[in-house]
């Protein structure tokens, strides 16, 4: 089930007015690029900034959330009718054959548990036509990012045209081995309501990435950093063999 700041209607609204800095999709839209991919699977699409700019370059595009207050705010965006939605996840598609699948920001580490993890993976190897990429990021957990995860750093108000100013921070609610835990509160100044959103993410060593996807037939490709947040991120670029098995 996906978190409340994307299942709720109006948390799922302000995600994208709260966080304005989408430069982690440029790599992403560059490797795209580099594939010659015609066709994109996107998982975890949320509220579709990246599904819609692969659309408009001409790109055929599928994009995929269990988060149905988000894919609303999707489908009532510009160029929305060049998508196609599915609510759901990558475990139940429809039959696909796309060239290059993606999950990007938290996408890969909100999916916690292992079976999930693992159908997944396979869902999109599935979707992939042979000699098609999957690509995604994970945060290195050698790095500790959630040490930041406290209100002193992430505090912030936002005047938010047609809702008002929105106060909101992040705090660390737990850590057990390599699941973490948090909570988003979001201060609405126009009427007062406080709303909250718990999310855990799972924290992944790059040798057991590599090893889940080798384990559904991925080659692994190559493993880099994320050029936005060098030494903090592994990006997975894995494919499904060719049909002669390359």
């Amino acid at each position: 089930m996906a978190d409340e700041c994307f299942r709720h209607p109006r948390l799922a609204a302000l995600y994208d007015v709260l966080d304005t800095d989408r430069g982690d999709l440029v790599p992403y839209l560059r490797m795209a690029e580099g594939f010659g991919a015609r066709r994109v699977l996107d998982i975890g699409c949320g509220t579709g900034v990246f599904a819609l700019l692969l659309a408009g370059r001409g790109i055929e595009v599928v994009g995929v959330d269990t988060a149905g207050a988000s894919l609303d705010v999707a489908r009532g965006r510009p160029g929305a009718d060049r998508v196609r939605w599915i609510e759901g996840d990558a475990t139940s598609l429809p039959a696909l054959r796309v060239d290059l699948a993606t999950m990007t920001a938290n996408v890969a580490q909100a999916i916690t548990d292992r079976p999930s993890w693992q159908g997944t993976l396979r869902g999109a190897y599935e979707a992939l036509r042979p000699g098609g990429h999957l690509v995604f990021e994970t945060r290195d957990p050698a790095r500790r990012a959630w040490e930041e995860w406290t209100r002193e750093h992430t505090h912030r108000t936002a005047d938010v045209p047609g809702v008002g100013t929105v106060e909101s921070w992040c705090r660390l609610l737990d850590v057990s081995g390599p699941m973490v835990t948090f909570r988003w509160t979001y201060v609405f100044g126009a009427d007062g309501e406080v709303l909250t959103s718990d999310s855990t993410l799972r924290f992944r060593e790059r040798e057991e990435v590599a090893a889940d996807l080798v384990e559904q037939g991925y080659l692994v490709r190559e493993v880099c950093g994320a050029p936005d947040r060098e030494g903090r991120e592994f990006v997975f670029v894995a494919r499904r063999p060719g049909e002669d098995g390359r």
